[in-house]
């Protein structure tokens, strides 16, 4: 995928019940082919997924090089630690839910928001921001304090 040209998949994708594992793979293979244009692997979403599957980033690198999504899925299932579905299912959520914890994240992320759109105050989770900036919809929210933090 030549991510300079195109997006990768929303970090809401889920694949082998982990959701921004798509993504990570979008991302991964578009770095090993030097395409990855403004994107970064691994991030620091790419290294919450890794750490809570107990994965590094150089192990995933190498289980991305020349597979399919099913076989990156199937080795990613047996290589990350053992979590129960609902222990993944709390995580996914976290992830999704997940907004700036200090005042100078929200500042920074306030900026990203604001100049993508700047009527968007509803938007305070880094993956509705990223699906904002990626043009993907986004549901209007409520904002329940002032400053777009929740």
């Amino acid at each position: 995928m030549d991510l300079r040209t195109s997006y990768p998949r929303s970090i809401r994708d889920k694949l082998a019940g982990y959701v921004h594992l798509a993504r990570m793979i979008d991302k991964c293979r578009a770095t090993l082919a030097g395409t990855q244009g403004e994107y970064i692997y691994p991030c620091p979403l790419d290294k919450r997924l890794l750490d809570f599957a107990g994965i590094t980033p150089e192990q995933f690198a190498e289980a991305v090089r020349g597979k399919t999504d099913q076989a990156i899925a199937d080795w990613f299932r047996k290589a990350a630690k053992p979590h129960s579905h609902a222990e993944i299912e709390q995580w996914n959520t976290m992830m999704l839910t997940r907004g700036p914890d200090t005042p100078e994240k929200w500042e920074y992320f306030r900026t990203l928001r604001d100049a993508v759109d700047p009527t968007r105050t509803d938007i305070t989770s880094w993956a509705d921001l990223l699906d904002l900036d990626e043009k993907r919809p986004v549901p209007t929210r409520k904002t329940v304090a002032a400053g777009g933090q929740r």
